[in-house]
């Protein structure tokens, strides 16, 4: 996965240039884009971290741009900047799940803060789509058999009742048990069950 980077999309020059200063001056990896169009180019669909990105641009806005990460499932957490008029949009964009919007002229170091809280976000939201996506994968390798023992076990059902139920031995109820257990990577029922809240 690339290095999480801050991503100043700002169709000002001068703003680009004094928000990569202050975050680089804090530690933060950014790069900054022109405009969308130009963001959109490097491929964000590969990137992590946090965009900080101008409400008004010429060509695509910021709120346009937006509204792309949206449709094509980008979850980038996305910081607003705006100027005095543009508040109402920002609102708007937070209901849609925008992180945050700072108005012009903002505070340095609030600003920092809540760059370095997205950075943080996105790297929670990363590591829990990979453990949905390991458990996933593991739920996978499960037989029928294996899951219809599972499902049972979840219902606090006791072995000799599962055994009951699908009309087999209860040493073969122990065996499948063992064996999904140790695919599921977990040595209880009680941390099977953890695990499969991660999916919820």
């Amino acid at each position: 996965m690339t290095t999480p980077h801050a991503h100043l999309v700002d169709d000002d020059e001068a703003i680009r240039d004094a928000l990569s200063w202050l975050l680089q001056s804090r530690q933060i990896p950014c790069r900054s884009y022109a405009s969308a169009e130009d963001f959109l180019a490097a491929d964000p669909e590969r990137m992590s971290g946090c965009v900080v990105l101008d409400i008004r641009m010429t060509g695509t806005s910021g709120l346009e741009l937006f509204d792309i990460l949206l449709a094509r499932g980008i979850r980038l957490p996305v910081i607003f900047l705006t100027g005095h008029g543009d508040v109402p949009m920002a609102v708007a964009a937070l209901k849609k799940g925008a992180y945050d919007f700072f108005e012009k002229p903002f505070n340095d170091n609030e600003l920092v803060s809540r760059v370095m809280e997205a950075l943080a976000h996105d790297e929670r939201q990363r590591n829990a789509r990979a453990s949905a996506q390991t458990i996933t994968s593991r739920l996978e390798t499960l037989s029928g058999r294996e899951r219809q023992i599972m499902e049972r076990i979840l219902a606090g059902k006791l072995n000799k009742i599962i055994a009951n139920e699908l009309h087999i031995s209860m040493r073969t109820v122990e065996v499948h048990r063992a064996r999904l257990l140790e695919k599921m990577g977990v040595k209880t029922a009680v941390e099977l069950a953890q695990l499969l809240k991660g999916l919820d």
